[in-house]
């Protein structure tokens, strides 16, 4: 653990100062990453979607509450969505973990998506970071569910959980292809009391539409039901999170998909660092007004845009 991330406040302060959009708090926080480098990676790294109303934050807390009873130390990364008129988040992931932000081996941590695509906050894989160096050995990610939110959470973490309600149906037909396709384990949360007959028989209709997909040739995803509100099947995902854990690093699968990680970590940067400078440039305002205008098709808006920024650079 690194020393100047030895308490809970630290590493906030830290977390803020990556999140900063200022130029020279941007500066700090490339050299403090590069500084805590050599501390991280140590963690399992648990990604965390599901549908609208499915109990997430529920989830969340029970998983977290049975984690540090087993003497790990969790972080929580809840993404907020950003209010496209305002800006603001709710931020509101602490209130509704009460149990588990009390305790002293659990950081939550809400941060805003900001804008950014895929459900996820722009800087959470630098954060997850952070969280290692500071000592916590299990990251919980969760989405906010907006489409693209699967795909981002499994290019940043070892296990990608999806949480289902009862009665699959509909769901089932609203599901993409593509994220059955990269989850680990589908867990039909609220399988409690009258709603038990129902998740039996989601849990069957998920587990048919998983065998006819292709899968890791090492690993079927297995579909649990649980109840999160009444802790009820927790120890079971998380005995199938760990074999998971288990079967990937023994055939080298854990370390290749980190590897596949920060490539694509270093594609997002290059293509965000691609946008910035485009829209430094002082043309981007004259091209946008004459592509809303109807004067400049977006296509030749987009040529010259191109043309501006790389002239710009030739004369450097």
């Amino acid at each position: 653990m690194n020393e100047f991330l030895k308490d809970r406040r630290s590493l906030s302060k830290a977390i803020t100062l990556i999140e900063s959009s200022l130029v020279k708090d941007q500066e700090k926080a490339s050299e403090l990453i590069e500084k805590i480098m050599p501390n991280t990676g140590d963690s399992l790294r648990i990604g965390i979607s599901g549908v609208p109303g499915v109990g997430k934050s529920t989830f969340i807390e029970s998983l977290g509450m049975y984690l540090i009873n087993k003497r790990h130390k969790v972080a929580v990364l809840a993404v907020d969505p950003s209010s496209p008129i305002h800006g603001g988040s709710i931020l509101g992931d602490k209130t509704r973990m009460e149990k588990l932000s009390s305790q002293d081996n659990a950081y939550i941590r809400p941060s805003p998506t900001k804008g950014t695509l895929g459900g996820v906050g722009k800087k959470t894989r630098e954060i997850i970071l952070l969280c290692e160096a500071a000592g916590y050995d299990i990251i919980l990610i969760e989405t906010v569910g907006v489409g693209q939110s699967e795909i981002e959470v499994h290019s940043m973490s070892d296990f990608f959980l999806m949480l289902m309600l009862p009665g699959a149906g509909d769901e089932l037909q609203g599901i993409k292809k593509g994220i059955l396709e990269i989850v680990d384990a589908i867990a039909v949360n609220k399988a409690e009391d009258d709603n038990q007959t129902q998740a039996k028989v989601a849990c069957q209709h998920y587990q048919n539409a998983l065998h006819i997909l292709e899968h890791k040739p090492h690993w079927t995803p297995p579909v649990l039901s649980c109840s999160a509100l009444k802790s009820i099947g927790i120890e079971d995902i998380w005995n199938k999170i760990k074999e998971f854990e288990k079967i990937t690093k023994d055939n080298g699968e854990f370390k290749n998909k980190r590897l596949k990680n920060n490539q694509f970590w270093f594609e997002q940067i290059v293509n965000h660092k691609m946008i910035t400078d485009i829209k430094s440039l002082p043309e981007w305002e004259n091209l946008r007004t004459d592509v809303l205008s109807g004067i400049i098709t977006p296509q030749l808006a987009s040529l010259k845009l191109f043309d501006a920024l790389y002239s710009k650079k030739g004369k450097k």
